[in-house]
């Protein structure tokens, strides 16, 4: 497990710990479905007939902006369930920048989500407390909650709050 759940006053956050920002995408992205699904959902969803497909993220709010491109790649995660019924199970980055901003691309692995069973609804993504920043290595970051392990670099983190 890359990803750690942790309260916050009314939402719930998540910290995600990857050796690469491109693996950090996959990494924030299973933690989100770990948080949305019911125990037997996170059970259930590895074991359905499983699609393939392309999915591409251009972060058009701030366009070179990492921890934007991260938000909206979460966006499009939450999005992808609840209007094209895809929930997410695995993916490999790409990450090209052009001069319009940073695009990812996204070969994915994904199955009907109607199929899983939920147990909390994510309303937004938001930016408050947004983290995402490359550890150096030997260094340690400290955990935001007991419940979380803390991380030596090298590799890159993320702290995003949800809206719930």
């Amino acid at each position: 497990m890359s990803a750690w759940p942790w309260p916050t006053t009314a939402d719930v956050a998540l910290r995600a710990f990857a050796p690469s920002y491109e693996s950090l995408l996959i990494e924030s992205a299973l933690g989100v479905q770990t948080l949305l699904a019911s125990p037997e959902g996170n059970i259930a969803a590895p074991n359905q007939i499983r699609h393939y497909g392309e999915w591409q993220i251009q972060c058009k709010h701030s366009p070179h902006d990492k921890s934007m491109l991260l938000v909206t790649w979460l966006e499009e995660v939450l999005y992808r369930q609840e209007i094209h019924n895809q929930w997410f199970l695995d993916g490999a980055v790409k990450i090209e920048q052009h001069d319009s901003g940073l695009t990812a691309i996204v070969q994915v692995t994904w199955v009907q989500a109607d199929l899983i069973e939920r147990e909390l609804e994510i309303k937004a993504v938001t930016t408050h407390k947004l983290a995402v920043e490359r550890v150096a290595e030997g260094a340690i970051l400290q955990p935001p909650d007991p419940d979380v392990p803390e991380f030596q670099g090298p590799g890159w983190y993320c702290d995003v709050v949800f809206d719930i």
